[in-house]
């Protein structure tokens, strides 16, 4: 009865969030496939496809055992892991103990992995075997990103204001670039340029020359800001950089933007209204629409009629706490995870975001989305 009772009110604040969230409605060619519940205990941030291994990665980062209280029950320690699935099956094939951290990159050619985190493991994507650790430093590893072009993984740390620049077929650490700014989502154009977001109260896009691992710009996104997506149209040299907020001063509650620009020159080509605030994009270019993953159970498409001529297609219903998404380019599937969750506790006294609520045991999922 106690397990009913909270996913039932999990369930009302996520219609609710729903309800809040939408504007255009979530009527369009998109759905839900699959809702694969898979299981498995533990904190993640990010989710990640390799479309040439047929594998998705989920790092399970290991909170610290939390005493009872008044408010929610005792909860064990949980185990650090990296989870490892069929990309096609969505059935576990494998973990690696003690690879936790907040994302995950493959080098397809050389079948090393890495984690962002403290260290960056990096690992053997046939055996699923540590090969070793690699220092960061003083920084803090959040996102990841693997680049074809030269071979290299760039890690990101919010406190450094940086990227960490990995050699994928040796582990070596080639160097740092300064972004200028909190970084959140990396994307490259495959030509030697990388872009990255910013998640500064002003947001912007960094794009970085990596044969010279320098900064050559700073795109300006203007009065958006708690930008953590990003997504690049290559052919066109479209970017869609996801903002959780937007005005000066930003309305109340926030308006979450997609912020369209030119990968060129930073030219704004239009915004348009997210049904969430966002933690992660993703473009495919078999059908030129950018999709963009919210924190309050919704994912908005917006669809590239031409390159200067933008919409939002739909917004589709999720999973409340589903803010992370990856692309398999094979399949055209959308994919993202979440878990259900108790009542939250009430917020502080004072004001400001209280407690998420209690995990509920043996329901973290993983959703496919498509056509």
């Amino acid at each position: 009865m106690h397990r009913f009772t909270a996913i039932l009110a999990g369930a009302i604040v996520f219609a609710v969030a729903i309800g809040s969230a939408q504007q255009p409605s979530s009527g369009g060619p998109y759905k839900v496939l699959r809702r694969a519940n898979v299981g498995g205990e533990g904190n993640w941030d990010y989710i990640y496809a390799d479309v040439a291994g047929r594998r998705l990665y989920i790092p399970r980062r290991a909170p610290a055992a939390v005493a009872a209280t008044d408010a929610r029950p005792a909860a064990p320690a949980i185990r650090t892991r990296l989870t490892i699935f069929n990309l096609d099956t969505i059935e576990p094939i494998g973990e690696i103990d003690g690879v936790g951290g907040n994302g995950t990159a493959v080098d397809p050619k050389s079948n090393h992995g890495f984690t962002s985190s403290k260290p960056v493991s990096m690992f053997d994507t046939k055996t699923m075997k540590l090969i070793k650790t690699i220092d960061v430093g003083a920084a803090q590893p959040d996102g990841i990103y693997f680049d074809a072009f030269n071979d290299r993984v760039y890690v990101f740390s919010h406190p450094t204001k940086d990227a960490m620049v990995i050699d994928s077929k040796d582990g070596a650490v080639l160097g740092t670039i300064d972004l200028g700014g909190v970084p959140e989502q990396g994307v490259a154009d495959g030509k030697g340029t990388l872009f990255v977001v910013m998640q500064d109260a002003e947001g912007s896009v960094t794009a970085v020359d990596v044969k010279t691992m320098k900064a050559i710009a700073h795109y300006s996104l203007g009065d958006k800001g708690g930008c953590n997506g990003l997504a690049l149209d290559r052919k066109n040299h479209v970017l869609f950089a996801a903002c959780a907020r937007s005005g000066n001063p930003p309305p109340v509650p926030p308006q979450p933007m997609m912020v369209i620009l030119s990968a060129d020159d930073g030219r704004i080509l239009a915004n348009l209204p997210l049904a969430g605030a966002s933690d992660g994009a993703v473009f495919n270019p078999a059908t030129m629409e950018a999709f963009s993953t919210h924190g309050n159970g919704t994912l908005t498409v917006v669809k590239e009629k031409s390159p200067t001529s933008f919409e939002v297609e739909q917004n589709l219903e999720t999973m409340n706490f589903a803010r992370t998404v990856t692309f398999d380019s094979k399949t055209n599937h959308i994919l993202t995870m979440s878990v259900e969750r108790g009542p939250a506790p009430p917020p502080p006294p004072g004001g400001g975001r209280g407690p998420q609520g209690t995990p509920v045991p043996g329901t973290f999922t993983i959703l496919v989305i498509g056509k």
